[in-house]
């Protein structure tokens, strides 16, 4: 009775390691997808705001046009925020790109982890069977 009462508690903690080791990956990933969101949430709100600051201001600047050489001025801030404007825009771009590739290699490095874990335990594993099963053979004396 006391011999199955240990079987098992070796059942379940077997098990509660086994469900620990499967769902670590997944809860590192799920934090960094958190953090990652977060992360490109907050560039996207400063984006957005830096955007709506060169818009409003070239309203502001479309109101206080008086005369020719106001229109002339103008359409100069125009195309000056216009070269700013696609600056910004490609350099956001970029640090979109970046903040992905660095999300994607912080999941392909959880993921490399937790293979190499799973095939080391499993080598473990299989070793210690192979040890057990050669130990409970009887050695063979080869006489006949």
């Amino acid at each position: 009775m006391m011999q199955d009462k240990a079987m098992q508690d070796k059942m379940m903690n077997a098990f509660a390691e086994q469900t620990k080791n499967m769902y670590n990956p997944m809860r590192k990933i799920n934090s960094l997808l958190v953090e990652n969101m977060e992360k490109m949430t907050d560039f996207q709100l400063e984006a957005l705001k830096a955007y709506s600051h060169m818009g409003l201001s070239q309203m502001k600047s479309a109101t206080e046009v008086k005369d020719a050489d106001g229109v002339r001025d103008y359409s100069a801030s125009q195309a000056e925020m216009m070269s700013t404007l696609s600056k910004k825009i490609l350099e956001d771009a970029k640090t979109m790109a970046d903040m992905s590739m660095e999300f994607k290699s912080e999941v392909e490095k959880i993921l490399e982890e937790s293979r190499a874990q799973a095939f080391n335990k499993a080598a473990e594993e299989t070793k210690s069977t192979a040890s057990k099963s050669t130990a409970s053979k009887p050695a063979s004396g080869g006489s006949k």
